[in-house]
């Protein structure tokens, strides 16, 4: 298998070790996540603070997108075709290529916990590292979402790494 190393494996590489400019990335524009129930789904996500904004086709398999006050876009896509009671990145034995996780930030992770209990979304991992705490929750599909808060003057209590998503 090619490393990020050889420059022979990709022509983007190539490029780049060569010398050549990198993408002028700007942002995230929004990530996808294919959903197996969508009134479930959508209530899930507006529970964080997400909107509807608009369906492109979700039977069709295009896009429903919300957006949070943030700027965060979700495109929640479907219906998906198999068993979404298990994550495949996640919960298999077998570890696949792929996005595992996404991650957002938050002001407060007392508060986001506090919130995320109130409505009844198991916390399923923690960790904390110089400056940084972060929670784990899964949505409906097993789809999960890390909660990152940075802390002036150091982490949250909890001094390291806890656990990892289940």
């Amino acid at each position: 298998m090619a490393s990020v190393m050889d420059a022979d494996w990709h022509p983007v590489v190539r490029h780049w070790c060569r010398g050549g400019a990198v993408l002028d990335i700007q942002a995230v524009n929004h990530v996808g996540i294919r959903i197996g129930d969508r009134a479930r789904s959508v209530a899930f996500y507006e529970t964080l603070g997400f909107e509807l904004e608009r369906d492109a086709g979700f039977a069709e398999g295009h896009p429903l997108v919300l957006r949070h006050a943030s700027g965060v876009v979700l495109n929640l896509l479907g219906p998906a075709s198999e068993d979404t009671s298990r994550n495949i990145l996640m919960d298999v034995p077998e570890k696949f290529a792929g996005i595992t996780h996404f991650a957002l930030t938050v002001s407060s992770l007392s508060e986001a916990r506090e919130s995320l209990e109130a409505a009844g979304i198991e916390i399923t991992g923690s960790f904390s590292i110089e400056g940084m705490s972060a929670i784990f929750v899964r949505d409906p599909d097993r789809t999960v979402i890390e909660l990152d808060a940075y802390e002036e003057g150091g982490a949250e209590s909890g001094g390291g790494y806890s656990s990892h998503p289940e």
